[in-house]
Order: structure tokens, then sequence, then C-alpha cells
């Protein structure tokens, strides 16, 4: 979308606020501060304030048409502070759309800048969007627009994943057995035009089309199943002589849940990625290399203990695998407490992450430990208008980890104090101090203000 239609886009959006009988705006504003000490680096003093605002318009001429919008906005105080492209200031609609919906079949109609997530992905998308559901148990949606480009670095590096991301669109259909199950099957294409297809073509391909398999099934009140398997359904060029196939699986991801009464609750989930196939095209090509060929795979569960005596217990083990790190495994607990019907809340625990064996490409050192110990506590209090927390972590580090510039302790601790004004407004200050590879001694300071107003009825939509 050209940076013209945006702006027609969020000036017709605002000024259809004026035909509301009913808004409601909600706002952060927030002030930061903190100082930096980075061994062999000048110290530094960023001071950025950030806006974000959220404006929910409804009965626009008729009860079913509704206006939503949310973005924020940021500016340097005067310190060292400076975004992407290098200016003092940034800013971004997260979204902003009108949205219809219709008095049956829970049908509606969105048009503008929304999120969507049927199935197959969580995309960002300016166009239209619209479901409803069907006889039958069956349900249908669908989208089409443009894909929404995050600017991750200059215009110039990112031409090729700006040409390529033409155009995206998918849709859903699913049927649902109430209280019993509900399967879905989506398609996802984002972008069309291929690296073959550029007058110079490119070293890769941001472009995606995926198909998904998604599920809820809960035979039971006390147990359910969830997950999806994602599909790579696009066409990639022959594999170099001697290297393996691409594998067309892009994701599996389930987790299950049994409940053992009303005290104690035990989950467990498995997941697999395919580097390859599921960041074959995404809204972050800076941090994704398309061409990794990396393969990720996790299991683990927890076990949750709660009381009636406002106490709970948490255990929990995950261990993950990845082709071109190695295996990991983290295990540990919770403990959590709350007083004074809830007005004091208090948790500790501990977590031993074991990474001894982590593939490091070092002709010295080809293998190396990770390995870390976590301890972590935390309080939060309420009383009357006034609230506050204050919250510790420690990391204590296996010596001979390159990644630490010579340290083997992290922690970090915030303090909170927040005050609730009026019904309408809170404000809060938080504090926080640490020391990390980055910054040997880093200083941090937030002013927080949460306010909302307007004119929807209490308890409205």
């Amino acid at each position: 979308m050209t940076q013209r239609t945006k702006v027609a886009l969020l000036a017709a959006l605002a000024a259809a606020t004026g035909w509301a009988q009913e808004i409601s705006v909600q706002g952060i504003t927030m002030a930061q501060m903190w100082k930096q000490d980075t061994p062999g680096f000048d110290k530094a003093t960023y001071t950025p304030a950030t806006q974000y605002l959220g404006i929910d318009a409804t009965t626009l001429g008729s009860e079913k048409l509704s206006l939503h919008l949310f973005g924020w906005g940021q500016a340097d105080l005067g310190g060292d502070s400076t975004f992407l492209n290098g200016a003092k200031a940034a800013g971004y609609l997260n979204y902003g759309y009108l949205q219809y919906r219709f008095a049956q079949a829970n049908a509606e109609i969105k048009a503008g800048r929304f999120t969507v997530n049927q199935g197959s992905g969580f995309e960002q998308v300016d166009g239209v969007s619209a479901r409803t559901d069907l006889r039958g148990g069956f349900m249908i949606s669908g989208f089409y627009g443009l894909p929404v480009l995050y600017r991750t670095v200059n215009a110039t590096s990112q031409a090729d994943y700006t040409s390529q991301r033409d155009i995206i669109f998918g849709s859903r259909l699913a049927w649902r057995l109430p209280k019993v199950m509900e399967i879905g099957l989506s398609y996802l294409q984002d972008g069309s035009r291929q690296p073959k297809d550029l007058s110079l073509p490119s070293a890769s391909d941001f472009t995606r089309k995926q198909m998904g398999v998604d599920l809820l099934l809960t035979p039971t009140a006390t147990l359910d199943l969830r997950g999806r398997t994602l599909f790579d359904m696009a066409s990639h060029p022959a594999p170099a002589p001697g290297a393996p196939d691409h594998n067309k699986i892009a994701e599996h991801d389930y987790t299950a849940t049994w409940r053992l009464g009303s005290q104690i609750a035990l989950s467990g989930n498995y997941a697999e990625r395919n580097f390859f196939a599921y960041f074959a095209g995404t809204n972050l090509p800076s941090l994704f290399k398309q061409d990794d060929r990396d393969q990720f795979r996790g299991w683990g569960g927890k076990v949750t203990w709660t009381t009636e005596a406002n106490f709970q217990a948490i255990a929990d083990y995950r261990h993950t695998h990845r082709e071109t790190f190695g295996d990991a495994n983290r295990a540990g607990g919770e403990l959590r407490w709350s007083f004074n019907e809830k007005a004091v809340l208090f948790g500790a625990g501990g977590h031993w992450v074991n990474a001894l064996d982590t593939k490091f490409v070092d002709p010295t050192a080809p293998y190396l430990s990770l390995s870390y110990t976590e301890l972590r506590a935390w309080i939060l209090v309420n009383k009357g208008k006034l609230s506050a927390s204050l919250d510790g972590i420690l990391q204590h580090y296996d010596s001979g980890n390159p990644y630490l510039a010579g340290m083997r302790d992290l922690y970090e601790a915030v303090g909170s104090l927040g005050y609730q004004a009026t019904a309408n407004l809170k404000v809060s200050a938080d504090v926080t101090f640490g020391s990390n590879p980055v910054s040997k001694h880093e200083t941090q300071g937030l002013l927080k203000a949460e306010y909302r107003f307007g004119t929807a009825k209490k308890g409205g939509q």
C-alpha cells in the first residue's frame, strides 16, 4: 500500500468517529530513561517517550457498524535514542478498520488494516475479510489484500522482500460439533512474484503458499487436545546434489490438557518446525534466514496443583532439539501464594537449563556448555488505590560461555509503584537495575499513565 493510500485510509477512519453515538478511548503514555555502561563504549543515556492510543466507536448510524483504531507514536526527549531510519520520532498504525456485524449467522465484514488468525497463520493485512456460520455446523472465512510490510532495514536492502510480497489472501473452512470438537482446513498465499519472475532474480524467496489443518477436541469436560499441522505448498528449486529434499511439513504443534478434579491439572506439548518451510516468508526477513535448513523439535509437560488455601505449585519440564546446535533440557518449578483476599501475591521459583554439548563452529572448541541456573522471586501488593511490586531474577552460567563477555552471573531487579487516581486514570513508575553482557551496569526508569474515557455505556461492547 502506498504512503498516500495509507494516509487516506487513516483520515477516513478517523473522520468516521464523528458519526458514532458511543466512543471509547484508551491510552497509555510512557516516558522512559535508561543509562548504559558498556565496556569499551561511551556511556549513553536514552530517553524515548511513547504514546499508545486506541479508539472504539460503535453505532455508526447503525448498531451493526463500528470503527476500531489502535496505534502508537514515539519521540526522543533529548537523549541518544534513534529509530530504524535514524530519525528522532517514529509511529505505527497497528490496526484501523470498519466492522459490520450481521444479525444472523454470526456473520461480519471488516475493511481496513486488521489482523487475521484462521488456522494457517497470524497475519496483518490491509484489505477486506469476511466470515459466517453455515448450516450443519460449518463455518467459512476469508480475507484478501496487501500484506503489511515492516521496515526493518533500508529500502534498498528490502527491495526484493517488498516486490515479492505484492498480495496476500487466505480462507478457512471448519466444522464444529458443539462441546466435542472443531476441525478446520485453511490456505494462505503471501506474495506472487517469485525470485525467477523478477528482472534481477533474488537470492531469497519471500513468498509463501501454506495449507493448515487445525483441531480442537474436547471429548470430556476434563480433557482437551488442540493444535495444528502446517504444510508448505510452494514449489522450490531442486536442492543441491547430495543435499536432503525439502520437507513439506512446516509445523506440528499440539497441546493436551487433563484436569484431575479441581486441584490438579496435567498438560503436555509437542512441537516440530522445519525452518525452511515455516519461515519461507516472514515479516522480519532480517531476523530469519529464508535459506535456513535447520530443524526444531521440542516436547514437555507441566503439573499444576492448586489448593483451596490460595496456594499453587507448578512443576515443568521441556526438551528441545536443534539440528544446528544440539539438545537442551529445562526443568524446575514455581510456588505461588495469595493473602488477604488476593491483596498480596507472592511467588518464587527456580529452573535449571542443561545445554552441555551445544555445537559451536570453532575448531578449538566444537562443543561447549551454555547451561545455567535461574532463580526468581516476586511480590505484588494492592491496598486501596495504591499498588506496588518487586521482581528479581538471577541467572548463574557455567564457565566458558563465549557470549557473556567473561560474566557468569546476570541479574535484574524491577520495582514498581502505582496509584489509581480515578476510575479511568492510573499512574505508575518503574525502576530497573541490572547487569548483563551488553551493559555491565544498566539503570532504567519508566513513568506510565493509563487512561480511558468516552461516551460508551458502562458494560457495553
